[in-house]
């Protein structure tokens, strides 16, 4: 009789719970980059999941466009600093979010909900490492980014008869094999200001290897060293084979060369393929960044519960569909990253992601700078800063020196 009373109780604290969180009201304010193929429908994906369990909270999709967050990193800190922050906000996990965030005292803990729904047991270490900060864990990886990939139009090589490259020096061969026929042999986009430092950050691991390149960031490695003299001589050849018109493009802009057949290879993260996916292109082939072979260039985008969130309910409920299995499918399959959980169902994927998911488990991880994984917010925005520059006036020992002094005045001994 007695068990039978608390069984009753325990089904009832049950339904009054689903009950209340299904009568959910009010808003939910999610704040992101996600605009450009692939991202937004992936975003909309989880909000109509959302809105399906919730469907009487309105939500308010505050997207800021701009690649890696160029753009919304700056509406965002005006609103955190002036008291007045988003319901809850995409962040990379990593420096990022506990240096830019955590630290500094204005997000919430919330090892609450990794408790309630055991994300502890079906995520990896490495991505709970970078969502924690002594003893708590504070934001939900909805993702894994791989930056480190080479994209192809297949047809452009098959009717070539050239070989995607694995090295530098297979690289230049095929760039100077696609200019005499002219087809430009590398898409870049630099008008958000961070594609070119995102494909430096490629040369670089192809030149140091994975510690070296890991070394960068806290001091084994010194930026004066011959391999980084390398990686810009390099880099600086590298942009002698792009678009014309780079700076006048975005990150997808420059993948839309791929798509028409304009440009024949481009290096981008792993966000490259959902926007191929939302554009309905599929004769587009991948292979690791030159030098790359076994590395892993490692990212995740996350949200959290910030300090004074005016719906705190809602972001809670929000913060449970980007943990659950059926959330995390939902989003992955749209934007071309794998999902943080390790318990989903393969199958579901395309070939690109299946495989991303093998090396995952098999290649050496290393953290990209470029999205806030390895260095400090301010780090990444002043290296972002230098190669800009590079881009304009590639001047490999100016551009190496001031390499050397960002380092140092980030307190990385030289």
């Amino acid at each position: 009789m007695f068990r039978k009373i608390i069984m009753i109780l325990l089904i009832s604290i049950l339904l009054l719970s689903v009950s209340s969180m299904a009568q959910l009201k009010g808003k939910l304010e999610i704040f992101s980059w996600w605009t450009a193929g692939g991202e937004a429908e992936g975003l909309q994906a989880l909000i109509d999941i959302f809105h399906k369990k919730y469907p009487n909270v309105e939500i308010i999709n505050a997207t800021v466009a701009g690649g890696a967050g160029a753009n919304a990193k700056a509406v965002l800190k005006t609103r955190m600093l002036g008291g007045d922050p988003p319901d809850t906000f995409q962040v990379h996990a990593g420096h990022e979010l506990i240096d830019t965030w955590v630290k500094t005292g204005f997000m919430e803990p919330i090892t609450f909900l990794y408790k309630q729904e055991g994300w502890a047991k079906v995520m990896p270490k490495g991505i709970l490492d970078i969502v924690s900060y002594k003893g708590d864990y504070w934001s939900v990886p909805v993702n894994i980014h791989r930056a480190n990939v080479l994209w192809y139009n297949k047809k452009i090589f098959e009717e070539n008869n050239l070989t995607p490259p694995k090295t530098f020096e297979d690289f230049f061969k095929v760039a100077d094999a696609l200019k005499s026929k002219g087809i430009t042999p590398f898409a870049l986009g630099t008008k958000d200001g961070w594609e070119a430092a995102h494909v430096f950050e490629t040369v670089l691991i192809g030149k140091l290897g994975a510690e070296g390149y890991k070394g960068l960031w806290d001091g084994k490695t010194k930026w004066s060293d011959p391999r980084v003299t390398d990686a810009l001589e390099t880099f600086k050849k590298m942009l002698t084979y792009v678009n014309s018109d780079h700076s006048a493009r975005t990150w997808d802009e420059a993948c839309a060369l791929i798509v028409d057949g304009s440009a024949a290879m481009t290096i981008m993260g792993d966000w490259a393929v959902g926007y191929f996916y939302a554009k309905g292109f599929n004769d587009f082939g991948w292979v690791l960044a030159p030098g790359n072979a076994g590395i892993f260039d490692a990212l995740s985008d996350s949200f959290g519960l910030p300090k004074g969130a005016k719906n705190r309910d809602n972001v809670i409920a929000f913060l449970k569909v980007l943990g659950s299995k059926e959330g995390q499918e939902a989003f992955n399959l749209k934007k071309g990253s794998i999902p943080a959980r390790t318990d989903v169902d393969k199958s579901k994927f395309p070939p690109y992601q299946r495989s991303c998911m093998e090396d995952w488990l098999k290649h050496k991880i290393v953290p990209s700078v470029m999205h806030g994984a390895a260095a400090s917010e301010g780090w990444v925005t002043e290296f972002k800063d230098v190669i800009s520059l590079f881009v304009v006036r590639p001047d490999v020992k100016t551009t190496q020196k001031a390499l050397v002094n960002v380092a140092i005045k980030n307190g990385v001994k030289q």
